[in-house]
């Protein structure tokens, strides 16, 4: 009996303090219902990740388009063999031609007027037509290209107002491990498709190339993202948090997964400024095919090492300024031509009109040359 009465005690004592606590006055709540479960109608805030993603592609796909091309292509053509004509024993049928219309890249709009930053790779074919469709899938006719001679790059030009300008950002500041967002169309089918990742690396080198035109180039000091970079998607932008392009998404890697490249956007912010002052694409130009001597070659044949002239373009500025087959450019304007600081990148690092001196050797001794570097056409 005493047992059952001090069970009764405690159970009472539970109850004093569960109800004390419930009370607040202890500083305490219990979560009641309502504030467990959203209120109809009331809207509920995703995670801030979520956000960024989402505030994004609402302010940057607007911008983003895609690239198609049309082509006529003969295809069926038969070979015959009359034995009876000495003339002309081989003889062609023409098969049937085939109309070919693919979407086959991705862009951005750099000017309301219908400037359109794209890949090289992607608008390559000189015979074709090509079209763009804006994200509001209106269609445009592509009435001018401009080729970049020295980056993997294009301007398309449609007609066309009011268009919505991406942002571009600072290539320059991006950080391995921040957040990067591609917008393309991925596989030349699916328009607009949204990819995340961050960026993987800077600085790399990639052979750049469209399994739609058969194209490839070699770029230098691009960005290396894990952000899914389909066939399809090349041309498009490779965004930052804050909605700004800070690449143009350009090749993926044939024996790797999640491993895709942009070239840097302060490179096509210098085109454009080029573009926009000249209407072309102005890259300085030397004018010689060459190939560069290490020092392992320089060692072994008694030569210094440097960029090896093995020919020389007709009427270019190496040619007036007197460079010859056969010399060795050791320096430009007092820097040494290696491996590292091959004659490209220095070249490319200086204008259209600058007069530039080079250290050469020939027949055994040095020169001076003192040359203006023309424009690529």
């Amino acid at each position: 009996m005493k047992f059952q009465k001090f069970l009764v005690f405690i159970a009472a004592i539970v109850l004093i303090i569960g109800g004390v606590i419930s009370s607040g006055r202890l500083g305490f709540k219990w979560p009641t219902t309502s504030q467990q479960l959203p209120v109809p109608g009331e809207r509920v805030k995703v995670v801030t990740e979520e956000n960024v993603v989402i505030d994004v592609v609402d302010h940057a796909s607007p911008s983003v388009v895609t690239v198609g091309i049309s082509k006529t292509r003969r295809v069926g053509d038969i070979f015959e063999f009359d034995p009876f004509d000495p003339f002309s024993p081989f003889r062609r049928t023409p098969g049937e031609s085939q109309q070919i219309e693919q979407d086959i890249g991705s862009g951005f709009i750099v000017g309301a007027d219908g400037l359109i930053v794209t890949n090289k790779h992607v608008v390559s074919d000189s015979d074709a037509k090509y079209r763009v469709i804006t994200k509001d899938d209106k269609t445009y006719d592509v009435v001018k290209i401009y080729r970049d001679p020295s980056n993997d790059l294009a301007i398309v030009k449609i007609v066309a107002s009011g268009l919505q300008q991406i942002e571009m950002g600072d290539s320059d500041k991006i950080k391995v491990g921040q957040m990067a967002i591609a917008i393309g169309t991925a596989l030349g089918e699916f328009r607009n498709t949204v990819t995340v990742g961050v960026i993987s690396g800077v600085g790399r080198g990639v052979t750049a190339g469209s399994p739609f035109e058969g194209y490839v180039e070699k770029l230098d000091n691009v960005i290396q993202t894990d952000a899914a970079i389909n066939p399809g998607n090349s041309g498009g932008p490779l965004l930052n948090s804050s909605g700004q392009v800070i690449g143009v998404n350009a090749a993926i890697a044939a024996d790797g997964q999640n491993i895709g490249f942009a070239i840097p956007i302060n490179v096509v912010k210098d085109a454009l400024t080029n573009f926009n002052a000249t209407g072309q694409f102005n890259r300085p130009f030397l004018g010689i095919e060459y190939r560069m001597i290490t020092r392992q070659l320089a060692i072994l044949n008694e030569v210094p090492e440097g960029a090896y002239v093995m020919d020389i373009v007709e009427g270019s500025a190496a040619e007036k300024g007197g460079l010859k087959e056969e010399d060795i450019i050791t320096k430009i304007d007092g820097d040494k031509i290696t491996e590292t600081n091959d004659l490209a990148k220095t070249i490319s690092s200086k204008k259209v009109g600058d007069t530039i001196e080079l250290s050469i050797w020939r027949d055994g001794k040095e020169l001076t040359l003192k040359i203006t570097l023309g424009m690529q056409e």
